[in-house]
Formats: structure tokens, sequence, C-alpha cells
């Protein structure tokens, strides 16, 4: 009767220490998934963290890299067209104009006066060039129909613009990226495609501005944009490209199902708005 009533304690006993060593080693299994498990987490922060920094970096290069290119596009305008106009109706004003008679004096000072207006237009025309009025006051559809209306009156082809759902302005700075990606693109199927039509449409999806370009001419589909992205050649596309990275935005080339007429797809987030 001892003897098994000690066996049945030495059971119970066994039975705990392998019940509570199942619990421990359960346990430190858990603790080690955890640790393991939050490691994991840290890494894959610090690798986003890594990324969002290299993004930021890109986007500031990119978008460095742009002014830099209007500052010295700015500069090439000003120093070959305005600087000659100026120094020629200098020519004009000389201190030799007081000695000459007064028909001569007339003369002079109406040839300088000509010439600082052309001076005056050239230099009204770089400002519109880098903030258009029609955008700054009235806002993308705007500017984006009167460029279209501006193309169908020379007569060469014919442009349309519609917009579907633009209640909601995107911030001046976005439109203007928008813009000028809108003015490389026309310039691009002007030059190059032998169009005889371009339509541009707008709409919005979820969260997303979309604008698309349909022209009937000779096109690039998206393989030819990444090859093109990556060669000595097509400033224009890269130009699309840095102003597409500083707006976070996507855009697509591809050639409809039809075969009758190419297609851009530019995405923009709409992000902050104007109210």
């Amino acid at each position: 009767m001892y003897l098994l009533q000690a066996a049945k304690v030495a059971g119970v006993s066994s039975a705990m220490f392998l019940g509570t060593l199942g619990m421990l080693v359960l346990v430190i299994g858990l603790v080690i998934f955890i640790i393991f498990h939050q490691r994991k987490v840290l890494r894959y922060q610090l690798q986003l963290q890594k990324f969002e920094q290299e993004q930021q970096k890109v986007l500031l290069d990119a978008s460095v890299r742009l002014q830099e290119e209007e500052r010295q596009r700015i500069a090439a305008d000003l120093h070959d067209d305005a600087g000659p106009l100026l120094a020629t109706a200098r020519l004009y004003l000389t201190e030799n104009l007081v000695n000459q008679d007064k028909a001569t004096q007339l003369q002079s000072i109406f040839q300088a006066r000509q010439i600082l207006d052309d001076t005056i237009q050239l230099i009204r025309n770089i400002s519109h060039s880098l903030m258009p009025p029609t955008l700054k006051n009235f806002g993308l559809e705007s500017a984006i129909n009167d460029l279209a209306q501006k193309i169908s009156g020379s007569g060469s082809m014919n442009a349309s613009s519609r917009f579907h759902d633009y209640k909601e302005r995107l911030k001046p700075e976005k439109e203007l990226l928008v813009f000028r990606i809108v003015q490389e693109l026309i310039n691009n199927i002007l030059k190059h495609s032998n169009s005889s039509f371009i339509h541009i449409t707008q709409n919005v999806h979820g969260d997303n501005f979309i604008l698309r370009i349909h022209h009937d001419g000779r096109g690039i589909v998206q393989a030819d944009f990444d090859k093109l992205n990556k060669s000595n050649i097509g400033l224009g596309l890269k130009n699309i490209s840095s102003r597409l990275r500083v707006a976070q935005g996507r855009i697509y080339f591809e050639k409809d199902p039809s075969q009758t007429y190419y297609k851009v797809t530019m995405e923009i987030p709409r992000g902050d708005y104007l109210d």
C-alpha cells in the first residue's frame, strides 16, 4: 500500500515536472519568438526609414536640378536676348546725341524706344514662362484650355481639352509642375509625332488626379520612355521624370488597343489641394 502511494506521488511529481518543463520551454520559445520578431520589425523600420530618406534625397535633388535648369535658362535668355537689346539702345543714347541735329536726335530716341519696348516684351515673356498668368489667376484647367486653343488657333493641328472633375484645385506649385509636364509632352508631340489632333482629358480616381493626352501621330510606349530615360538623349523626357518625382506622380505611355492613337496617362496624388 505504501509503495503504491509512493508510486502515485512520484507519478504526479513527474507529471508536474514535465508539465512545468513544457510550460517553461513554451515560455522561453515565446520570448525568443518575440525577441526575433521585434528585431525583424526593427530592421524593417530601419530599412523603411533609409528608403524614405533616399526618396527624400532623390526628390530634393530633382527639385534643385529643375530650379537650376530654370535659372540657367533665364540667365541665357537675359544674356543672349535682353543684353544685346539694352546695349543697342545705349548706343542710340550716347553722349554724342546732344551734338546731333534735332532730326537725328529724334530718330535715335525713337529707335531706342523701340528697342526698349522689345526688351520689356522679352522680359514679360520670360516672366510669363515662369508662371503663366492664366495658370496663376484662373488655375490649371483654364491654362490647359488656353494652351489647346492657341494650338488650334495656329491652324497646324486640332487641339482640345476637357476637365471632368476639377472642383478642388491642386496646390499652385503642383499645378505648375503638371502644366510644365503637359507643355513638355505637347511640345514633343508637335515636333515629332506629325499628329492631326491632340485631346487632353482630366478626371479623378480615388485620391489621384488623372490627366491623359491622346494623339494620332507617331509616339512611344512605356519601354521606349524607360529606355530614353536611361540614355544620354531625351532631355525633355528626363525633365518630365524629374518633375514627376517632385510631385510623387507616375506616367504611362501606351498605344491604344485599336492601334489608331497613342495615349499618355499622368497620375498625381492630390494630397494637399485648394478648398
